[in-house]
């Protein structure tokens, strides 16, 4: 079958391990297999062929998190990107980090992860929602949304920070973002957000931060932050050492809290909003599988709002 998978590891070039071809399809017992109609892609995908949490021994590998198909009795699903592992200390891994991921024409997933796909979402759109879109939903339930009255999302453009910042419009808060790239703010406003620079002085202070970006915005995520705020974090794009002033933490009784992925419940709840029309994943672009690189390079680039969808 076609893939694009990892044949070779390179921190400094990552993109130089990518390849596209056929690969045999292989399936644990019990696991069921999937047409792939939709997939999209991660910055995990990258870090996977730098080497981070994929060694040489296990290559090569398909590479893909997120995936939307048809199982073998027809039913239209979403892949839950999350497996049960033993054999890793967090005892699970995601798709394409032990098991082959899911940029291939198949893939084989345990049943109970296969999510039923809602008639009024598309293949394309549900397959941006496994990973980013789904961190972004449990970061927003980490942070206690719901008391929230205003939501900052620290650099929109990304999977997660798009997320975040359009699934807190659908619930009526008031969101602003951050984004160095004037065309992205301008998107971003678009959806109904207040769009500023990087470290601006907001009109107010804050009841929940979405943070995914790290040292280069925590400081201003702290000054951000009204008392008792939530400052959620989920990853640490420009550097993941920042220097906290733990003085505004406990003077403001701040909450800093982690928070990776989601559980299938929340990926079910997630996909309903979008049926519902609540809200609509934001797709930057779509590419063929054979175009897999340009799709990669587009990442890699910096230069994307929203996700990348891979249609096999």
């Amino acid at each position: 079958m076609r893939a694009a998978y990892a044949s070779a590891l390179s921190p400094e070039e990552p993109l130089s391990g990518l390849t596209v071809g056929d690969l045999p399809f292989t399936s644990p017992d019990g696991w069921v297999p999937v047409d792939v109609r939709a997939a999209s892609l991660n910055h995990h995908d990258i870090w996977s062929l730098r080497g981070v949490g994929l060694p040489a021994d296990r290559l090569p590998m398909i590479l893909g998190c997120d995936a939307a198909g048809v199982d073998p009795d027809g039913n239209e699903v979403v892949v839950y990107p999350v497996v049960e592992d033993e054999a890793d200390p967090r005892g699970f891994s995601l798709f394409s980090e032990r098991h082959p991921g899911t940029l291939a024409e198949r893939l084989a997933a345990p049943r109970e992860n296969l999510i039923p796909k809602p008639a009024g979402v598309s293949f394309a759109e549900a397959a941006c929602l496994p990973t980013a879109w789904l961190t972004a939903y449990h970061m927003l339930s980490r942070g206690r949304v719901a008391d929230a009255s205003a939501v900052l999302v620290q650099g929109a453009g990304g999977g997660v920070a798009t997320a975040a910042a359009a699934l807190a419009v659908s619930l009526g808060k008031r969101v602003y973002a951050t984004s160095r790239d004037p065309g992205k703010r301008e998107r971003i406003a678009a959806l109904g957000v207040t769009a500023v620079e990087p470290g601006a002085r907001l009109p107010e202070r804050v009841d929940l931060v979405i943070e995914s970006v790290g040292a280069a915005t925590f400081d201003h995520s702290l000054k951000c932050a009204a008392p008792g705020a939530r400052i959620v974090v989920c990853g640490t794009t420009a550097g993941h050492r920042p220097e906290v002033d733990l003085r505004r933490v406990f003077a403001m009784q701040l909450e800093i809290l982690g928070s990776s992925m989601g559980t299938p419940d929340e990926l079910a709840a997630l996909l309903e909003l979008v049926a519902a029309g609540t809200v609509r994943p934001v797709i930057d672009s779509t590419f063929g599988l054979g175009r897999a690189d340009e799709a990669f390079a587009r990442l890699a680039a910096g230069d994307v709002f929203g996700k990348i969808v891979i249609e096999p």
